[in-house]
């Protein structure tokens, strides 16, 4: 053997060296007591540390490009987050990104009004109510004169792209903006205010608005930012004034915001009960007084001991003669007199911490707007990005303008009908069903069927209030209505119970289930159900619940080949927290669960922002499915978050760990990471806690929370009442129908596919699937739908966050029109 030379190492690079050698011998030695990874694991996904695989490449896409976020108009709770999203996306695509102070005063005065925004700067806005970046009401943009100081600061600065935030006429005056923009650079250069190299730079001017405003008057969206957070504020005051009202046997007037439009008003009398509510858009018969008196008179021999009416602040009669709080008050003492109580609620309806919802949506909006903006061409037009059920769309700015300044102009001239329809299928909707809950009576005439109620599977909030629909619209339709106590086993054991309208009055607002629920599935007991079911008389089923509501109903099904009782019509509505029932894009229940854990996060990032250096782990429900975690995720501002669907592995943690051990440096000393309760059987919240205070010694600590059963209680949000209301009135009168369908000589007899359906919310419409259909889209051993539309946000949340990740920009939203063709109702509601 030939012995060969070895170089004689510096002390300096032995001590390398042998650092080099310790760390490997240190990572093999970890990996060597790391547990196995799980069996079982579902198809591979995008990792949280790694590249998902996208079309697009947006990273460079604001390369060499500026754009300017401005608010405007009235404030709204959301606003925040939007202009958060706006500049880290922007930031992430390469762009300059420049926050505008105070509205299009702040365009105008320039200066130090229009500066240049960096990562930190937008840290711990999210949850903050208002704007941060200020809003002002300005008359010199108004003018020829401002627009043309906007548009000199603007070109100094190379900005090309603005994403205005605000109402329709913030929008507005940006597309006068832009339309002007060519003459304006004009007569700057002329004037000696720009050169001719600028004006080359800046040739044409993209302009992209969010909506931005609490009272949802803008057409062509389905929500405008602040409009769910304002009902939070309204539903907390009429919850309170509902505990005192009671004791005392009042009658309460409450006045919200809507000086053109009356959703908050609308949606508050949903979600509430309230015994009447005025609106600008539909204004009441001229007989209303009588009216009025008589359901408040009707109510209180009923049982009730209080009346709540809802007065939109622009309510008008037919003869466009204002209605106000004070009148309606002076009606019902001088007629019943009642003890009146009338509370206007003011600016507190603009004020608070915006919702889970508007911090998603604000979020979403704002990726969609940078998106949009970089796309832009000189042919462009100006666009709106608005969310249509849960899909981002972008809609011409000036056909939304146009087309909510024809519902002005349809009330002006007293063509109710038309504003109604101009408002959207949703509007129109929620108020027929108002309509149908509040003014309308149970017919002496009877239909002859009876229709059952249940809940199965854990509680969820929002459960009540789709009881109290499902059993009021029944007796409307003249069915007998029945409440089935715990679930499948009540159905069993016969705990089955006649319903009135009085006695579900009260429970829109209740938590939890009144009725009892268990997750028990029916199998066992086919033929105890079977002898129930023909001993009551019920000819259909309307069964609210999660996973086990459905995996139930498909037993029932399996069941009718041997037992033909359980032959008769079945509607399931899906109510769980975890949001993991396949066939609906949303479950009642889900909201409220995701704003108890925001909530939460809050108060948790706030206690880590005053002690810095901190991590806090925090488990949240949902079993299999990362709903919860991923939208919290969103609506919290995490650092990462941990999900069964999205495989993560040693290296991802330590990824992560590294992340967090960065960001330490910052100005943004704290983290957040969630992680879903059954996300990886061996990755537990105790192992990822020990592993963060392990690699983040001296650098930071950390604290772990596990949320448990909070989650699953509390009020329900005024989407999951409003939600719940409307999915049990159209379960109703789907099951009317299928039961009619089904009826030969006299005898009902359903075995087909489609006479046992879903109700879910899918995109932009509700609407009915068979749950045989549905098997094939679900993966039973996990729990889950085999696809899940929140996974494509999961990327959001990462570029947020500040991970270097590819974003797919591959299924962009396309410019849509706003439709102005007939409305299409809910069917038979």
């Amino acid at each position: 053997m030939v012995a060969v030379p070895v170089p004689e190492l510096s002390p300096e690079a032995a001590r390398l060296l042998l650092s080099a050698l310790l760390a490997l011998a240190a990572g093999l030695l970890l990996l060597s007591f790391l547990p196995p990874a799980p069996r079982g694991e579902p198809p591979p996904a995008k990792k949280m540390a790694q590249s998902p695989s996208g079309h697009g490449h947006a990273e460079n896409l604001g390369i060499g490009k500026a754009i300017a976020v401005l608010t405007s108009g009235g404030d709204a709770q959301g606003m925040n987050a939007a202009v958060r999203a706006v500049v880290r996306v922007g930031i992430y695509t390469g762009a300059k990104v420049y926050f505008v102070h105070e509205g299009y005063q702040g365009l105008v005065d320039g200066g130090d009004n229009i500066k240049e925004a960096t990562w930190e700067s937008v840290s711990m806005m999210l949850q903050l109510g208002g704007t941060v970046i200020g809003s002002a009401r300005c008359q010199d943009f108004r003018t020829r004169e401002g627009r043309l100081k906007a548009a000199r600061n603007l070109v100094k600065r190379g900005i090309t792209n603005l994403c205005v935030i605000g109402g329709d006429g913030s929008l507005t005056g940006a597309d006068t903006f832009r339309a002007e923009w060519s003459s304006l650079l004009d007569e700057l250069v002329k004037g000696g205010g720009i050169t001719a190299e600028e004006v080359k730079k800046s040739s044409y001017l993209n302009i992209v608005g969010m909506v931005g405003s609490i009272d949802n008057d803008f057409c062509g969206t389905d929500m405008t930012i602040g409009t769910d957070s304002a009902l939070h504020r309204i539903m907390e005051i009429v919850d309170a004034i509902t505990t005192t009202a009671q004791s005392h046997q009042r009658t309460f007037v409450l006045e919200v915001m809507g000086r053109h439009c009356g959703y908050l008003a609308l949606i508050t009398a949903l979600a509430c009960g309230a015994d009447w509510v005025f609106i600008p858009e539909s204004p009441p018969e001229d007989d209303w007084e009588d009216h009025l008196c008589r359901r408040l008179t009707e109510t209180r021999l009923g049982g009730s001991r209080l009346n709540i009416i809802i007065v939109a602040e622009g309510a008008i009669d037919k003869h466009g003669k204002a209605i106000t709080a004070d009148d309606i008050k002076t009606l019902v003492v001088k007629r019943l007199g009642y003890d009146t109580r009338v509370t206007i609620l003011g600016h507190v309806q603009r004020g608070g911490t915006p919702s889970a919802f508007d911090r998603i949506l604000g979020s979403r909006m704002g990726v969609e707007a940078v998106m949009a903006l970089l796309e832009g061409t000189p042919d462009t037009p100006a666009c709106v990005v608005s969310l249509s059920g849960n899909q981002a769309v972008r809609l011409p700015l000036m056909e939304c303008v146009q087309v909510t300044k024809d519902v002005t102009t349809a009330m002006n001239e007293g063509r109710f009908e038309d504003a109604l329809k101009l408002r959207g299928r949703s509007f129109l909707n929620n108020w027929n069903v108002y309509k149908l809950l509040a003014h309308i009576r149970p017919p002496s005439a009877k239909s002859g069927y009876t229709l059952a109620v249940l809940n199965v599977g854990a509680p969820a909030a929002g459960m009540n209030a789709a009881v109290r629909s499902t059993v009021r619209i029944g007796l409307i339709h003249g069915h007998r209505m029945l409440a089935v106590h715990d679930g499948f086993e009540g159905l069993a054991e016969g705990k089955i119970e006649e319903i009135s309208w009085e006695r579900v009055g009260s429970w829109t607002g209740l938590g939890g289930s009144k009725l009892g629920t268990k997750r028990t599935l029916p199998k066992k007991y086919f033929e105890e159900i079977s002898i129930n079911i023909s001993n009551f008389g019920i000819h259909g089923l309307v069964i609210i619940g999660g996973f086990e509501a459905f995996t139930g109903s498909l037993e029932l099904m399996e069941g009718r080949a041997k037992f033909e009782e359980l032959c008769i019509p079945l509607c399931v509505i899906p109510a769980t927290v975890s949001n993991n029932v396949p066939g609906s894009d949303f479950s009642i229940g889900a909201d409220t669960a995701l704003n108890t854990i925001t909530t939460t996060c809050d108060r948790i990032k706030q206690s880590a922002a005053g002690t810095k250096r901190r991590v806090f782990i925090i488990e949240t429900m949902g079993g299999f499915c990362g709903y919860l975690a991923t939208m919290a995720g969103l609506a919290g501002g995490a650092d990462a978050v941990y999900i069964y669907e999205e495989r993560f592995n040693i290296h991802d943690l330590q990824v992560n760990v590294e992340h967090l051990t960065e960001k330490m440096k910052t100005t943004v000393k704290r983290g957040l990471v969630l992680r879903n309760e059954r996300c990886n059987e061996n990755y537990t919240t105790d192992f990822i806690y020990n592993l963060y205070s392990e690699e983040g010694k001296g650098i930071f600590d950390c604290r772990k929370n596990v949320l448990g059963h909070m989650q699953q209680g509390g009020t329900p949000t005024p989407f999951d009442r409003n939600f719940g209301t409307k999915m049990g009135a159209k379960a109703v009168a789907w099951i009317t129908g299928k039961i009619k369908e089904c009826t030969r000589h006299g005898r009902i007899f359903a075995n087909t596919k489609d006479s046992a359906c879903l109700l879910g919310m899918r995109k932009r419409s509700l609407v009915f699937q068979p749950l045989t259909e549905l098997k094939e889209q679900t993966d039973f051993e996990h729990r889950l739908p085999k696809e899940q539309w929140w996974l494509k946000l999961r990327p959001i949340l990462k570029i947020l966050a500040k991970y270097n990740i590819e974003l797919d920009t591959s299924e962009k939203a396309h410019l849509e029109h706003v439709t102005r063709k007939g409305i299409a109702l809910e069917s038979n509601i």
